[in-house]
């Protein structure tokens, strides 16, 4: 039933009939159904709008269209930022009428061009026009290449008040008229305009216009693109039509990410709420973290988190072998690990010339018959050697005197407490964070190496759903060794239900690596946020953005960007919950704020007792 249809069933209340009103009626009368729920508490119809409650609507039908429609000319009325509802009749006409009309169109238009021609006046190029596309129509009609239909477009906007109803009626006059499409409103037939509207399929307004197949194409409205999936995370709110950005990245080709922007635009914030809404899915995160940004959000989920710097308790040995798969054998784990370590020797060395990279590969080999682990150990039982044994191997060899002066620096020197410990720490944890803050900038592409390479030895270990993410990824890109054994890991990582997610702030350093577009093609996702006017121009060539999303991404505010997942895209906006906020925010204000607070709440339960002249000590 429609709505005003349903009003006028109302019985009157006011003057109630004489005649004695039955129960049953008055049961009637105060059953509650759908009707009552969706309907307006009044309703006024004037010449130009109706008003519905609080609410104001005017209803316009399309009068007049150019005489070529583009693509998608209807989109920016779909998309536009205002509540407004679309209605569009069509009704397909028998191609044998309309044929027989149109002879006889051609035949008067034809007569009028004749007629201008034997008064010697001037050619009418509206005429001749008209004549071309009459023939040219017609032709297509009799070959079934087109076909004729009568269509009626009705567009009703709605506003609190008049004056915002009149803004909103001269925006979208304004953008139509700009392609010659005309409207007017429906004067003295808004109820049947509205009508019109309603999704009840009823054309009470009947205003039609006949459009060929081409053009009719170009109406169709639902040209805003949707991003989503049937499951997943939530990344954000599409900007176009605001609709949910929804991924499983577990569920695509591959179950890599990469994320690039400019520092303070978010990145680090958009990581954070997925790590925080991926936990959720019964999914293990490690994070590699630069900055320490990750600290309190391992805090507030239970996770662990490990500081590895020169004067920290917590270590990793690189010549630690993992127990092989069932499907690996011991002899690939083994080659597969000193492979590993000859890139890290190379990368904590300074580099190595081909014959120090083969006395590298000799020694690692040695040092590890040394503690009796051959292709034939069970390593589940061994205990590998120590970097200072290796030392103790290459001294041994000729021609390593110059690497072993290098070396020592990690042994005996000041970086010595670093690398050449046993492995301490464990991983067996939800949430897990390595810290690399304190660690010195020489050192970070090491300890961002180590760290990866003790990782993926642990993922290999046991089959889990896992995501790592790797903070400023440039500190790694930097190295060709880093940067092959990430890209590795990007590559394998899908045999082992791991996700890799990378990130990084500087994009020139990123892409420079030869390793760098190559990790983006492996990546399913992506994530561009407001961006650099200096490395702008390259991304735009990386990603083959077009000059509106270029524009986009440099006037983006934080947490706005562009999201890819394949080859489809959608400019996005990242939202949080004031929760979810309140644990991941990397605003330095914000930071501070939630800190005092936390100071302030402390100091309420255990408070300090001040004795006269004496000052309490309090730790920062």
């Amino acid at each position: 039933m429609a709505l005003l249809d349903f009003f006028r069933s109302k019985p009157n209340t006011l003057n109630p009939p004489i005649m004695p009103i039955l129960p049953e009626q008055i049961y009637k009368q105060g059953v509650l159904e759908l009707q009552d729920i969706i309907a307006p508490s009044a309703l006024k119809i004037t010449p130009n709008e109706l008003n519905l409650g609080d609410k104001i609507a005017r209803t316009f039908f399309v009068m007049s269209y150019p005489r070529i429609l583009t693509d998608s000319w209807f989109a920016p009325i779909v998309n536009l930022d205002r509540v407004l509802d679309v209605s569009i009749f069509i009704q397909p006409i028998d191609s044998a009428q309309i044929l027989k009309k149109f002879q006889k169109k051609v035949a008067e238009v034809q007569s009028q061009i004749m007629t201008r021609e034997e008064k010697g006046l001037v050619r009418d190029p509206i005429l001749d026009t008209g004549y071309q596309d009459l023939e040219n129509l017609r032709d297509q009609l009799q070959q079934a290449q087109e076909r004729i239909f009568d269509v009626a477009l009705y567009i009703t906007i709605y506003g609190q008040n008049i004056e915002e109803l009149n803004k909103i009626e001269s925006e979208i006059k304004s953008m139509l008229e700009s392609r010659l499409v005309y409207v007017k409103p429906a004067l003295f037939q808004q109820e049947q305009g509205f009508r019109s509207v309603l999704p009840l399929g009823n054309n009470e307004l009947g205003v039609n216009s006949k459009l060929n197949s081409s053009p009719l194409s170009s109406i169709f409205p639902f040209v805003s693109f949707d991003l989503t999936s049937d499951k997943g995370i939530l990344y954000g709110v599409n900007r176009h039509n605001a609709s949910l950005v929804l991924f499983d990245r577990f569920s695509l080709e591959n179950y890599n990410s990469v994320i690039f922007a400019k520092s303070g635009s978010g990145k680090s914030y958009a990581t954070k709420l997925e790590i925080l809404r991926t936990l959720m899915f019964d999914t293990e995160v490690i994070v590699i973290d630069p900055e320490r940004e990750y600290e309190f959000l391992s805090q507030a989920v239970g996770g662990r988190y490990f500081n590895i710097s020169l004067n920290s308790e917590h270590h990793i040995n690189p010549f630690d072998l993992a127990v092989p798969r069932e499907d690996e054998s011991p002899a690939d784990v083994l080659r597969s690990n000193i492979v590993a370590l000859v890139g890290l020797f190379r990368l904590m060395l300074g580099g190595l010339s081909p014959e120090e990279d083969a006395i590298i590969d000799r020694a690692i080999t040695e040092t590890y018959a040394l503690k009796d682990i051959t292709i034939d150990s069970d390593f589940s039982q061994i205990e590998p050697p120590l970097l200072s044994d290796f030392e103790m191997v290459l001294s041994g060899v000729e021609g390593s005197d110059s690497l072993v002066q290098r070396l020592s620096k990690y042994t005996k020197g000041t970086w010595s407490g670093f690398i050449n410990q046993s492995t301490n720490v464990d991983i067996n944890k939800k949430f897990v964070v390595f810290s690399v803050r304190d660690m010195e900038d020489d050192l970070k592409p090491v300890a961002m190496y180590l760290i990866t390479h003790y990782i993926w030895n642990t993922v290999r270990k046991n089959l889990k759903k896992r995501l790592l993410v790797i903070d400023e990824a440039w500190w790694m890109m930097k190295s060709e060794d880093t940067a092959s054994f990430l890209y590795s890991m990007a590559k394998r990582g899908r045999k082992y239900y791991l996700g890799l997610a990378t990130i990084t702030q500087d994009v020139d350093d990123f892409l420079k690596s030869p390793y760098g577009l190559p990790m983006i093609t492996n990546s399913s996702l992506q994530l561009l946020l407001k961006q650099s006017p200096t490395t702008i121009d390259n991304l735009q060539k990386t990603f083959n953005l077009s000059d509106e999303e270029k524009y986009l991404l440099l006037e983006s505010d934080v947490g706005e960007g562009i999201f890819f997942a394949g080859l489809k895209h959608v400019a996005i906006k990242i939202v949080a919950s004031y929760t979810e906020d309140q644990i991941i925010t990397s605003d330095p204000s914000q930071v501070l704020a939630l800190r005092k607070q936390r100071e302030a709440a402390v100091g309420t339960a255990a408070p300090t007792e001040v004795k006269p002249g004496s000052i309490p000590h309090t730790n920062a």
